[in-house]
C-alpha cells in the first residue's frame, strides 16, 4: 500500500471529513489512528476486510473482555461504513459479533432522607463560619435539585446564574452544546442566598466561577469527590445499585428517575415529558434518558405497567 494510500492517510480523510461536520472525534479519532497503525504494521493492503477489524480488535486487547473488543469494533464500524462509499469491495463488520458493546450499571438512587443527610453533613464542614460548608452543601443541591453533570455545575460562571429570572445557562458541555435550564423558585432562592454570601469573601465578577472558595481557587474534581468520599464514610450509606459505593454522577440519576416517577404518578404523557426531560439534562439521545425505565430497579415498575396498558388496549382492539 503507498504513502497516498496508507490506512492511516485513509483514516485522516474520514477524520478530516467529520471535523469539517463538526464532530470530535476525540477518542474514537486516537482509536481509528491505533487501528490504522496497526494495519498498516501488518501490510494489510486493498480494501478493508472484517478481519484485519477482528484481529486489531480482539489482538490489542487479548486481556480484555469481549465488552471491550465489542467497544474497539464500534469505533471501526462508522469509518467501514465511509469507505464503502469509495470502494464497494470493503468489508463492514456485524457490530454484535462480540456481543453488545455498553453496559450500564444500575445506579444508587438516593431516598429524600439521604439527600437531606448530605447537605446537612456538608453545612458542617470545617472550618465553621467560612465558605467552605456552604459551597459543598449549595453544590451537591444544585445536582441533586437539577440533575446537572458534576463538571457542568463546577464549570458554571456567576455570568451563566440568571438568578433574576431563574435560569442557569450550561455552556459547551459534554457534547458540546450549550442549554438553558430552568430553576424552581427554591433552588433560585438557595443559589440567591449562596452568592449573597460569596459577596462577603470573594469580589463579585461575572467571569469567577460560581462555586468557589473564599482563598479564591476554583473547585475541581478531584478535590470535590474527595470531600464527597468523607462525608460518604461519616454517613455510613450501603449502595443499592452496580457500583460498589453511591457517587456524585448518582444524585443526577436520582433526578432523572424521580421526575419520571412523579410524571408516571401523574398519568402524564411519559412519551413528550421524556423528550423534554432528554433536554432538560442534556442527553445527546432521548434513547439515554428512556434507558432508565429498563435499566433502574425503581422505575420497572413504570415500565411494566406501561406495558400492561399497551397489551390491555391492543386486546381491546382485537377483541
Amino acid at each position: 500500500m503507498s504513502h497516498r494510500h496508507s490506512m492511516q492517510s485513509l483514516v485522516q480523510e474520514y477524520l478530516n471529513e467529520r471535523r469539517r461536520l463538526g464532530f470530535a472525534l476525540i477518542i474514537p479519532g486516537t482509536q481509528l489512528m491505533s487501528f490504522a497503525r496497526f494495519a498498516d504494521r501488518v501490510g494489510h493492503r486493498g480494501p478493508l476486510t472484517r478481519q484485519i477489524i477482528v484481529d486489531w480488535a480482539q489482538g490489542q486487547a487479548k486481556r480484555a473482555t469481549p465488552l471491550t473488543w465489542a467497544q474497539r469494533l464500534r469505533r471501526v464500524i462508522p469509518f467501514a461504513r465511509y469507505r464503502a462509499q469509495f470502494d464497494p469491495n470493503t468489508e463492514v463488520p456485524d457490530a454484535d459479533i462480540f456481543g453488545p458493546s455498553s453496559r450500564r450499571l444500575a445506579p444508587h438512587i438516593y431516598t429524600e432522607e439521604e439527600i437531606a443527610e448530605l447537605l446537612a453533613a456538608a453545612s458542617r464542614l470545617p472550618p465553621h463560619g467560612t465558605l467552605r460548608p456552604a459551597t459543598y452543601s449549595t453544590l451537591f443541591g444544585l445536582i441533586a435539585a437539577t440533575g446537572l453533570r458534576i463538571s457542568e455545575a463546577l464549570h458554571l460562571q456567576c455570568a451563566d446564574v440568571d438568578l433574576a429570572n431563574g435560569t442557569l445557562t450550561v455552556r459547551e458541555t459534554k457534547f458540546s452544546k450549550s442549554r438553558l435550564v430552568p430553576l424552581h423558585p427554591t433552588v433560585t432562592k438557595a443559589l440567591m442566598q449562596y452568592a449573597n454570601l460569596c459577596g462577603q469573601y470573594i469580589p463579585t465578577s461575572l467571569e469567577r466561577r460560581f462555586f468557589t472558595l473564599a482563598s479564591g481557587p476554583s473547585l475541581v474534581y478531584r478535590t470535590v469527590n474527595r470531600v464527597f468520599e468523607r462525608l460518604r464514610k461519616q454517613l455510613g450509606w450501603t449502595a443499592r445499585g452496580g457500583y460498589a459505593m453511591p457517587r456524585i454522577h448518582d444524585l443526577r440519576h436520582t433526578f432523572i428517575c424521580r421526575r419520571v416517577k412523579l410524571w408516571h404518578q401523574q398519568s402524564a404523557d411519559i412519551d413528550n415529558a421524556m423528550m423534554a426531560l432528554s433536554t432538560y439534562v442534556g442527553h445527546a439521545k432521548v434513547s439515554d434518558t428512556y434507558w432508565y425505565l429498563t435499566g433502574v430497579p425503581e422505575l420497572m415498575a413504570v415500565a411494566g405497567s406501561r406495558f400492561e396498558r399497551f397489551a390491555s388496549n391492543l386486546e381491546n382492539d382485537l377483541a
